[in-house]
């Protein structure tokens, strides 16, 4: 949102905050990740969204898409029930009147496209 290159957002958002080495590792892989993995993320967002483009999505629901997409995609030991409750609360909390509703709708139908392609049993 600020233009900054994601290692300065990283160091700027930690600056005076006293969080344990785990909840920042943790953090840090997710966003570092989800940058990383960008434009098979953006497909699954496109693809899961009907009738909107990703770059007239706001920029928190964008954004709350693309780090629980990425839990979803490459951290199995976050079960996907818990990576749709916290995109919801962090979208509620951060993002506008509807974010919560539409996280949940295009999350919703990224995890069951994600478990139709892996098969049954898939989590």
């Amino acid at each position: 949102m600020t233009g900054d290159d994601p290692e300065t957002g990283l160091e700027l958002h930690w600056r005076g905050k006293d969080v344990d080495d785990a909840t920042r590792a943790f953090a840090e892989r997710v966003v570092r990740g989800a940058i990383a993995d960008a434009v098979r993320i953006d497909t699954l967002i496109r693809d899961a969204s009907e009738n909107w483009r990703l770059e007239r999505m706001a920029t928190v629901d964008r954004n709350v898409l693309r780090v629980a997409i990425y839990e979803l995609l490459h951290e199995s030991d976050t079960p996907p029930a818990v990576v749709l409750d916290e995109a919801i609360e962090v979208a509620k909390r951060f993002g506008g009147e509807e974010s919560g509703q539409f996280v949940n709708g295009v999350l919703d139908a990224v995890k069951r496209g994600l478990q139709k392609a892996a098969g049954p049993g898939a989590r």
